[in-house]
């Protein structure tokens, strides 16, 4: 029977946390599923409440707030040095989970079989609906190349949201409810095999918040695996959840995040006026959503 470890990084988020956690206890799953939380140094009581109602569940709590990456990181060696360990067998698969997620009864087994029906997919993720209803756009996305990029920050994406050149980014032209080979799916809920995580390696560090589940995913993609957008199986996404409690900062990281990408990946294969030109536009568009964010009243500041 295959086996489960999910990983949980909080900041901040004590309630919410708690319902994703009830949401996982009530799924019933037939596999194996072991849950780790990692808290990033909050301040809200999170890591006292894990220990109290969710005895079950492993928690690391880290004594700063190093980043999405490194908090992940932290429970990912924890796991795959268990399973290192003479006699372990370890867990099969890994799921990244974020605390502002419910999981329906039967989405944790669903990801499991849909990935045991198919040895070639490396990573999965499934249908993400925001409180609205909505889908979370970010559940399914292709690589941010110089091309899309382009498209995305001078606006086609937008105006030309069906349009399978113009709106690759977000896959917008694509039915929501059907299933896809992506690029990358979304680190908020995204399962991938242990054995494809020894290869493509741990999370990149240099990316604090934003950007490293592309990378992740990117790299698994070099490693030959396919990554498959699941839409029979639906995860409910609050979102921003962490990145609300401090948006202007969380507006540089989210932005820092695209120019580490690109620099990573695509620079060196890029003209050097049109790095030029992606910088400036990168740059110019932070200035602007800081901008903006500053006239929203404090409710409303958000990445974006």
């Amino acid at each position: 029977m295959p086996s489960l470890a999910i990983v949980i990084v909080s900041y901040n988020t004590c309630d919410l946390l708690r319902a994703c956690l009830h949401s996982i206890e009530k799924n019933n799953a037939h596999h194996t599923i072991m849950v780790w939380v990692v808290d990033n140094a909050s301040t809200d009581g999170s890591a006292a409440m894990v220990r109290a109602e969710f005895p079950w569940v492993r928690l690391i709590v880290s004594s700063r707030n190093g980043g999405f990456a490194y908090a992940n990181n932290l429970a990912i060696r924890a796991i795959l040095n268990e399973a290192d360990q003479a006699g372990a067998s370890g867990a099969d698969y890994l799921m990244l989970l974020n605390p502002d997620t419910i999981v329906p009864s039967g989405a944790l087994d669903g990801l499991v079989d849909y990935m045991e029906a198919h040895p070639d997919v490396g990573a999965c993720g499934p249908k993400l609906l925001l409180p609205d209803g909505s889908l979370d756009l970010a559940c399914r996305r292709s690589f941010p190349t110089p091309a899309v990029a382009f498209y995305r920050m001078i606006g086609l994406s937008y105006l030309f949201p069906r349009h399978p050149r113009f709106a690759r980014y977000n896959l917008t032209y694509l039915d929501e409810n059907c299933e896809a080979e992506v690029d990358a799916v979304v680190g908020a809920c995204m399962l991938v095999r242990v054995g494809v995580v020894r290869e493509a390696g741990l999370l990149d560090e240099a990316f604090f918040m934003y950007g490293e589940d592309l990378d992740w995913a990117y790299r698994i993609k070099q490693y030959g695996w396919r990554i498959m957008y699941v839409p029979s199986v639906t995860v409910y996404h609050h979102k921003r959840a962490s990145s609300s409690q401090r948006p202007v900062q969380t507006i540089r990281w989210f932005y820092d995040a695209m120019r580490i990408f690109h620099r990573k990946h695509f620079a060196a294969t890029t003209p050097a006026l049109l790095n030029a030109a992606i910088e400036t536009g990168i740059t110019l568009k932070e200035y602007l959503s800081l901008g903006s964010n500053f006239l929203r009243p404090p409710f409303g500041r958000r990445v974006g």
